[in-house]
C-alpha cells in the first residue's frame, strides 16, 4: 500500500484500528496526485443551478460553460430556465481591455428576454486575472431591472470544489432575507438545504415530510425558487443534508435571523428515519412523533423482506466507497452493513475531521480511510482489500470497470433516485444486480468463467 501514496499525502491516509484513525484532512490537492476534486467554479455551479428561475450567466470563455445543468441530474417540477447555458465567451480581445461592458450587455439581453425572478454571475479563472468589476456590474444592472443580480466570486484557482460550496453560500446570502411571506408561515415549517433533487429525491423527502405534517418553505437548492429562497428567514428550522456545501449558509442564517439548524443524511434506513424523528423532536409535538414513527415502521415493514432477500445472497462482500461528501460516505457505510457488505475502503474528497472520525467508528479494524485520494491510490487499496464493489461517482466508474469490479453509481447526474426509503430500495436492487452479474467472473477469471 505505501508504494501507491506520495510521500507529502500519507498523513491523508490512515489505518483502522480499535474504531480510530488519525486522519489529516481539508487540505489542499497535492501536485501530481490527479485529485479527483473539482475546482471552485464547479462547487459553486452545482450548488446554485438547481435554482429554476434564474438567469445563470457564466462571465468568462464558452469552454468555461460546459459545466452545464446536467452535471447534477437535477429537475424542476415548473420552469427549467436553468436548462439553459449561458456565457459571456471572453476572447483574447476582451482579456485585453476587458470584459465588463460584454458582462452589462448579456445581462440586459438574457433579462429583458427571459424575465428571470434574479440572475447569477458566475466569475471565471481568466476574469480573476484580468480583474473585471463583476460586483460593480451586478449592483448597476439590479438598480436598472429591478431585479437581484448577483455575483458569485467562483474563480477556479482560488481553491477546490469545496470553496465554490462557499462562494455560492455567500451569493445565497444575498437573497435570503430581502422578501416578506404574502401569508402566515405555518408553525411547523422547515427550509430544506442541501438536496439537489437528483432524479427526484427531493420529492420523495417532502412526501415523508408532509406526510408528518411539517411544512417544506424553502427547497435550497433542488426545484428552488428564488422567491422561496428571499422568504427562507422564516423557517422554524433548517435541515441540512449536504454538511459540506451547505453549513456556511446554515451558519449564517442562524447569526443572522436566529434559524437554529440539524445535521441529517437522507441515503438509507437508519438515517433516512433519523431525520424524520430529529424533525419531530424538535417541534416537540407528540402528534408529530407518532406519524413519524408510524411512516417508518410502515416503510420498514415494506422494505425489510426485500433486504433479507438481498442479504442472504451478499453477505460477505466488500466494498470501496469513494464520494464527494463524506456524509455520504457514513450513510452508505450503514446502508451496506445492512445489506451484509463489508467496507475495506472509505473516503471522500471533502471531508472534515469529525466526519472521518465517524466513518473509523462505523468500520472494522484494517479498513482504509482516505481523503482527497486519486486513481492509483484508490485502485491499489481495492485490490489489496479484496474488494468486490465499488461505490462513486463518473471518475471512478472506469477504474472499477478496469478492475473487473462492480460499481454503483452515486454521482451527480444519475437518474435514479437513492434518498428516502424509496431510494434505498432502488440502492439495494442496484448492489445487488451489479454484484450478481456474471460477466464478473469471466473478467476476473477469463479462462475458468463463472461468477465472481
Amino acid at each position: 500500500m505505501t508504494t501507491a501514496i506520495l510521500e507529502k499525502r500519507r498523513a491523508q491516509v490512515a489505518t483502522v484500528k480499535d474504531g480510530k484513525a488519525s486522519i489529516a484532512c481539508a487540505k489542499p490537492s497535492l501536485s501530481g496526485s490527479v485529485s479527483q476534486r473539482a475546482c471552485v467554479f464547479c462547487g459553486s455551479r452545482v450548488v446554485l443551478y438547481p435554482i429554476v428561475d434564474a438567469v445563470h450567466l457564466v462571465h468568462g470563455p464558452a469552454g468555461c460553460a460546459a459545466y452545464t445543468w446536467d452535471i447534477r441530474g437535477t429537475v424542476s417540477s415548473g420552469p427549467e430556465l436553468h436548462r439553459l447555458s449561458f456565457t459571456t465567451d471572453l476572447r483574447e480581445r476582451d482579456v485585453i481591455f476587458g470584459g465588463a461592458e460584454k458582462l452589462e450587455r448579456a445581462l440586459r439581453v438574457l433579462i429583458a428576454r427571459y424575465t428571470p425572478k434574479a440572475a447569477f454571475v458566475y466569475a471565471t479563472c481568466i476574469v480573476g486575472v484580468i480583474g473585471d468589476d463583476v460586483d460593480g456590474v451586478c449592483r448597476k444592472i439590479a438598480v436598472e431591472t429591478g431585479i437581484p443580480v448577483l455575483p458569485v466570486r467562483s474563480e477556479g484557482f482560488r481553491g477546490s470544489k469545496k470553496d465554490g460550496y462557499a462562494a455560492a453560500c455567500d451569493a445565497l446570502a444575498g437573497l435570503i432575507g430581502t422578501l416578506e411571506p404574502a401569508e402566515p408561515v405555518p408553525p411547523y415549517s422547515i427550509n430544506i438545504l442541501g438536496d439537489f433533487n437528483l432524479a427526484g429525491e427531493l420529492w420523495i423527502l417532502e412526501e415523508h415530510y408532509r406526510r408528518m405534517g411539517v411544512n417544506i418553505l424553502t427547497r435550497i437548492t433542488g426545484d428552488g425558487r428564488v422567491d422561496d429562497i428571499r422568504r427562507a428567514h422564516h423557517a422554524k428550522l433548517n435541515v441540512v443534508q449536504c454538511s459540506g456545501s451547505m453549513t456556511t449558509l446554515a451558519n449564517h442564517m442562524k447569526e443572522t435571523y436566529g434559524v437554529p439548524f440539524k445535521q441529517v443524511s437522507y441515503f438509507g434506513i437508519e438515517d433516512m428515519s433519523a431525520a424524520l424523528y430529529d424533525v419531530a423532536a424538535f417541534f416537540g409535538d407528540p402528534v408529530l412523533h407518532e406519524k413519524a414513527a408510524a411512516l417508518v415502521r410502515d416503510e420498514v415493514t415494506r422494505l425489510l423482506p426485500l433486504i433479507e432477500s438481498y442479504r442472504a445472497r451478499l453477505t460477505g462482500r466488500k466494498a470501496v466507497i469513494y464520494v464527494g461528501g463524506a456524509f455520504k460516505t457514513i450513510s452508505l457505510i450503514k446502508a451496506l452493513r445492512l445489506l451484509g457488505i463489508e467496507t475495506v475502503v472509505a473516503g471522500s474528497q471533502t471531508g472534515r475531521p469529525e466526519d472521518y472520525d465517524t466513518i473509523a467508528g462505523l468500520c472494522n479494524p484494517g479498513t482504509i480511510i482516505v481523503d482527497d485520494s486519486n486513481p492509483v491510490e484508490l485502485s491499489t487499496f481495492a485490490r489489496e482489500r479484496g474488494a468486490d464493489l465499488f461505490i462513486g461517482g463518473v471518475k471512478e466508474r472506469p477504474i472499477a470497470f478496469k478492475m473487473g469490479m462492480a460499481f454503483c453509481d452515486h454521482n451527480h447526474e444519475r437518474k435514479l433516485p437513492l434518498a428516502g426509503f424509496e431510494g434505498m430500495k432502488n440502492f439495494a436492487e442496484e448492489v445487488y444486480a451489479s454484484l450478481m452479474t456474471p460477466v464478473w467472473g469471466f473478467v476476473r477469471n477469463p479462462r475458468k468463467g463463472g461468477a465472481a
